[in-house]
């Protein structure tokens, strides 16, 4: 029996999605500092190793802490990336040896899929940079951390099938109908029709029509919706393709 056990560190990955004023779906990202490194291929993912007296959980809590200055967000566990090559870049090694002040030659990541609403004020205290990426233009990115995105979006189309009030996390309070087409759309990326869409929406109780409508607007002003928590959870409707 082979007993080449390794020897690795494990490390926490957040991928935090938002959805912005232009109906565009988004992943934040941060900005590390490796020497000799253009800026504009130093783009991340939020993440950190794991403290010894830390569990896993607590950990992605504190990156997202560290990331947004929010103490609570809504965060799922969704995979570990565990492949031997996936640090083996002459820029990402460097950067750990700066970052950590040891040498690190192999390390696991559990990656976090967690939602933000976009309006938040994001208020870090360890990132002196941290942008909103819109989902098809994120760069090439270190490590494994495009993939990492990759799977982050087949995470979460699954997460809003099975919970359908997720969804609503990345929306503002008061949302119109194309509002929440879109954000589906872009989390799907199927063409949906929005009529049939409109029709299956207006038939859940917890969507709630507001006596508002937008305001200066070019184009026909829509009705403000809200969602109800307490009503979906007496209905929870799973919404239909």
């Amino acid at each position: 029996m082979n007993q080449n056990f390794i020897h690795t560190y494990v490390s926490v990955d957040c991928v935090v999605f938002g959805f912005d004023h232009e109906n565009r779906l988004n992943i934040l990202l941060v900005q590390r500092h490796v020497d000799d490194v253009p800026l504009e291929k130093q783009i991340k993912l939020p993440g950190s190793l794991i403290f010894s007296d830390e569990d896993v959980d607590d950990a992605a809590q504190r990156v997202l802490h560290e990331l947004t200055g929010i103490k609570k967000m809504v965060l799922k566990q969704f995979r570990c990336f565990a492949d031997p090559m996936r640090a083996s870049n002459v820029h990402d090694i460097k950067w750990m040896d700066q970052e950590y002040k040891h040498h690190i030659d192999r390390i696991i990541t559990v990656a976090y899929l967690s939602l933000c609403k976009i309006d938040h004020k994001i208020n870090s205290t360890k990132y002196d940079t941290v942008d909103w990426y819109p989902i098809d233009e994120v760069p090439v990115l270190p490590f494994d951390h495009n993939k990492i995105i990759s799977e982050s979006l087949m995470e979460i189309r699954k997460w809003i099938e099975s919970d359908f009030s997720i969804i609503f996390e990345l929306l503002p309070k008061r949302f119109t109908i194309r509002q929440l087409y879109q954000l589906y759309s872009a989390l799907n990326e199927k063409n949906i029709d929005i009529k049939n869409f409109h029709k299956k929406i207006s038939s859940f109780p917890y969507i709630v029509p507001l006596d508002e409508i937008q305001k200066d607007v070019s184009h026909r002003a829509a009705r403000y919706y809200r969602f109800d928590a307490k009503i979906y959870k007496k209905n929870n409707t799973k919404l239909i393709k």
